[in-house]
């Protein structure tokens, strides 16, 4: 059976509140008699009951992580680096993965709320109704989006620029030549996503007024990528560049033109969104626009870890800038 503080206690001949004050270092507690606690603890394997002791306390030290896909190498070094911020801050970290599903997120974040947590970082609660958003703020826990918030709601949000990151991919394309250009991006109406083909198209339309890129919609994966290029290539074979919503997607819609013979970027360019550590390695190396994963994850949790110690419970914003790295996926238009 697990050691319980009153079994600590109990061996070491003392009340269960001083054992507890030993054990968590609190003032009032001899020296001689904290050391002695703590071996009787150690021998026992005693290990604290965090659920108990958020009851008493009101706060607990788990963070939940409610993100998209941890298949996306973006959400897995984002994970990392909520994780990492966590860990420093003597936080744990519960991570579901949502799929962009209303009910499967809204499903998650009432069972995290059964296990006590501390507080949330959300990405996708924008795509939920006024309802689910109200059953959310009344939680009265701290949840921080990976998106902008709606209107209507006084969460905190960690996000990057994603309107001026399709920008400077339309603006990029454009200055290559192309103008006959697509965008690959999710079936969901994130608006994450939303911003970067808004950014994109309006850059696109300076060069050619009245006249909007190809817009192709399906799965936020390798794999909605891949089906996306190859519906791309039956119906526009006349792009000659594509700006993918994220990484993952460009990832797949290189295997696609790879399969269908179609060399990058001598046949097509390519550019991705999210800079993952993979887009330097992939042949050819990925031109991209970067964002400072770690940054975002560690601001997240950060925002977290200070509304959980009521330090500060003003929802508070922040908007990382992004850039453009240029690698070899894409080249001059060949007239």
């Amino acid at each position: 059976m697990t050691a319980t503080l009153r079994d600590v206690a109990r061996e070491a001949q003392v009340d269960v509140s001083t054992a507890s004050r030993a054990l968590n270092g609190r003032a009032g507690v001899k020296k001689e008699l904290r050391e002695r606690v703590r071996a009787v603890a150690r021998r026992l394997n005693y290990r604290p009951n965090l659920v108990a002791r958020g009851l008493v306390t009101g706060r607990s030290s788990v963070i939940g992580l409610l993100i998209s896909d941890i298949r996306n190498p973006f959400m897995a070094e984002l994970a990392r680096a909520a994780e990492d911020a966590a860990c420093r801050a003597g936080y744990d970290i519960i991570l579901c993965n949502s799929d962009l599903n209303p009910a499967k997120q809204m499903r998650y974040f009432l069972s995290l709320l059964d296990q006590r947590v501390g507080g949330v970082v959300m990405n996708s609660v924008a795509a939920l109704g006024r309802e689910d958003r109200e059953r959310i703020a009344q939680s009265r826990i701290p949840v921080v989006l990976l998106s902008r918030p709606p209107r209507d709601c006084s969460f905190s949000s960690v996000r990057c620029n994603n309107e001026r990151g399709g920008y400077l991919a339309g603006a990029y394309l454009a200055g290559l030549g192309h103008t006959k250009v697509a965008h690959l991006t999710s079936a969901v109406q994130h608006p994450n996503l939303r911003e970067r083909w808004q950014g994109f198209s309006r850059a696109m339309q300076q060069v050619r007024k009245g006249r909007r890129p190809v817009l192709l919609r399906g799965a936020h994966n390798f794999r909605g990528g891949f089906e996306m290029a190859q519906r791309l290539l039956e119906k526009h074979p006349k792009v000659t560049a594509i700006f993918a919503a994220n990484d993952s997607i460009a990832f797949g819609a290189a295997s696609a033109l790879h399969a269908a013979g179609v060399r990058i970027p001598e046949d097509i360019s390519l550019i991705g969104f999210d800079n993952v550590e993979m887009a330097s390695i992939v042949q050819p190396p990925l031109t991209t626009i970067s964002l400072p994963i770690s940054e975002i994850g560690k601001a997240a949790v950060d925002i977290i870890v200070r509304q959980i110690s009521g330090k500060d419970q003003v929802p508070e914003h922040r908007t990382f800038d992004v850039r453009l790295v240029e690698r070899e996926s894409c080249r001059q238009r060949q007239r």
